[in-house]
């Protein structure tokens, strides 16, 4: 807390086995004192004390010192203001996340750096600090060049104070706007980039090493210039209809002799259950409710995003985790967690059915993994998507961006269900949104609505025809 009541007193001779000179001062009623071996240097201190105070600058309560001076002893390198964000928030946050941190503070404190001599090749520098940075028992030990470049960035790094400098705060921001190619970065990439640099900034203000976030609205300098804001709402050329994905889901079935058919109930769970790739890989037997005929449904509290050794706890490519959005932090498995229940047509529940008699069941009861009993990686239900499309797909389809990446399947059966007339309430419930962002994502894919709404605006434009 800050204070402006300030009492300073005149500086005081003590006379022991060797006179020292002791400034006293008073904040709100606490007494603060500092000895100086030279009258010159109490004098020099007491005369800053004078200044901060006729200045109108407040004090800290705690310390006793003027603003000024608190930032001053509290302004560490940014290198070392990034190791402490990172230590702070690690615990809390998951591992996917903690990869954004750790690359975007990888690329940053490069830039904020002194011209000093002995720079090390970037890629080893940016090697290096993903190790420091990264708070994992299992993030890896420096070799001998990395070493070498954290002893320079630690002499190099700037202090977190260098921020109130328009002209660094435009140097990161152009940083985070470009690939490590030099070419743009994506939209949706600088703008998660800028949500972590954001959060680490506002973390120097809540140590008092800033007075403002620099990167907060009404803070950013005039003359830097956004990149493009990120487009949310789903390309509708990226979507297939029902008729389309069971073709391309009986084309997977016969992509190998068993590859293709262990993800074809897999692919299936994403477009008939809306479910996120890390969602359908934490998928137990459990929660599935697979009657013999009609509808059944599915309810599931759980995902399995994949992240890397490096970042999750347990050193497991995994993360065992609640579903995205649903839950706050890293959950106990004691914790109650929200779940979501989906309910699945007749084609999906045969497709697990199918699944789990040719594959079985996992001693956790996961459905889907692959032949060696080990969690799906990304890249391989990626591959295996795209032997989907050359196999199910004409030239021209494939060359357009029709059903490109497996979370298509999602993006389908989400408009699927928006042009069947299912309230958007339901579905931004059984597909895990807001309602709010299913509209804004999913705006400009329902179609072939024209008539019934047609037929609707014209009763209510026309209520006595209707007699």
């Amino acid at each position: 807390m800050i204070s402006y009541k300030v009492t300073i007193y005149s500086i005081e001779p003590r006379k022991r086995r060797k006179t020292t000179y002791r400034v006293r001062w008073v904040v709100a009623g606490n007494r603060f004192g500092e000895s100086f071996a030279i009258k010159q240097l109490a004098e020099a201190y007491r005369a800053s004390l004078i200044t901060a105070a006729g200045n109108g600058e407040g004090f800290d309560i705690e310390t006793g010192l003027p603003v000024s001076m608190e930032r001053k002893r509290r302004n560490v390198t940014f290198y070392q203001h990034a190791l402490d964000f990172t230590t702070a928030v690690w615990p809390a946050v998951a591992a996917k996340t903690r990869v954004s941190i750790v690359e975007t503070m990888a690329r940053v404190v490069p830039v904020v750096v002194r011209d000093l001599a002995g720079a090390p090749e970037s890629a080893i520098l940016r090697r290096a600090l993903r190790k420091q940075l990264n708070q994992s028992e299992h993030a890896g030990e420096l070799d001998q060049n990395e070493a070498k470049a954290i002893a320079w960035i630690t002499r190099a790094s700037r202090p977190v104070s260098a921020f109130e400098d328009a002209s660094l705060v435009c140097d990161v921001l152009d940083a985070l706007a470009v690939r490590l190619d030099g070419k743009p970065a994506a939209p949706e990439y600088f703008s998660r980039r800028r949500r972590v640099l954001h959060r680490a900034l506002g973390y120097a203000v809540r140590k008092k090493r800033l007075d403002k976030n620099p990167l907060s609205k009404g803070n950013l300098p005039e003359d830097w210039t956004p990149p493009q804001a990120p487009d949310d709402t789903v390309d509708p050329r990226a979507v297939g209809g029902p008729a389309l994905v069971a073709d391309m889901l009986q084309a997977c079935g016969t992509i190998g002799k068993r590859q293709g058919p262990r993800f074809k109930a897999f692919y299936g769970c994403m477009f008939y259950a809306l479910m996120r790739p890390s969602e359908v890989a934490a998928l137990t037997r459990e929660a599935c409710h697979l009657p013999d005929s009609g509808w059944g449904h599915l309810i599931f509290a759980d995902a399995s995003p994949a992240a890397g050794r490096a970042y999750t706890d347990d050193g497991q490519v995994h993360e065992h985790r609640g579903l995205k959005g649903r839950t706050k932090g890293r959950p106990t498995p004691k914790a109650r967690r929200p779940v979501r229940k989906v309910p699945i047509p007749p084609e999906l529940v045969e497709l697990l059915r199918a699944h789990t008699a040719q594959f079985g069941v996992a001693r956790d009861g996961r459905l889907f993994r692959s032949e060696n009993g080990t969690p799906i990686q990304p890249s391989t239900w990626w591959q295996v998507w795209q032997k989907v499309r050359a196999a199910s797909l004409t030239p021209e389809q494939q060359a357009s961006p029709l059903m490109k990446r497996p979370y298509d399947l999602r993006h389908s059966g989400v408009t699927w269900r928006l042009n069947s007339g299912v309230p958007p309430a339901e579905i931004a419930a059984w597909a895990g949104h807001s309602v709010e962002m299913l509209m804004r994502t999913y705006a400009r894919c329902v179609t072939g609505m024209e008539d019934v709404w047609i037929t609707r605006m014209e009763k209510t434009l026309h209520p006595e025809e209707d007699q």
